[in-house]
């Protein structure tokens, strides 16, 4: 898509993401399943956004860093109670260039078709095998995309 880049969505919709998604998911299931699949180790969001997912994981004793390229969205995550304690590194979270491995890599609500070409994908993958500790998990949430949505724009 031309003029598309890494941040791009994030900095479009940072200011009303949390008004937008904020009844959309009860998330106290899913902190409660990233928290065992992390296991005691460090875990890493790829697309943190506003931390609607990391600050609540934090929350739960979670060693939390996470990767995105938008910084509308790190200043959203950044003002709220407890997120100048995430480690953040800003960067398109396909080459996930972090010099540490974790026991959980995760990417949320679909945050994982913001790559979109197949290419950047396989590199999402490879770079992820390359962060997570023996025995690691790399969970992805997502759902199909409706995609007559972009064609009726």
């Amino acid at each position: 898509m031309k003029d598309y880049s890494a941040s791009t969505y994030g900095d479009r919709i940072a200011g009303v993401y949390d008004e937008r998604y904020s009844d959309f998911q009860d998330l106290g299931p899913v902190v409660r399943t990233l928290a065992g699949l992390a296991g005691g180790g460090p875990a890493l969001e790829l697309g943190i956004g506003t931390g609607r997912i990391a600050l609540p994981l934090a929350a739960r004793g979670v060693e939390v860093h996470v990767i995105d390229a938008s910084e509308a969205m790190i200043a959203r995550l950044r003002s709220k109670e407890g997120g100048d304690t995430i480690s953040v590194t800003v960067g398109d979270f396909a080459d996930v260039d972090v010099d540490r491995r974790f026991s959980l890599v995760f990417v949320a609500f679909n945050t994982f078709f913001d790559l979109l070409s197949q290419q950047d994908q396989v590199c999402c993958f490879r770079n992820v095998a390359d962060h997570l500790s023996d025995g690691g998990v790399f969970a992805i949430e997502a759902f199909v995309p409706d995609l007559t949505y972009f064609v009726r724009g």
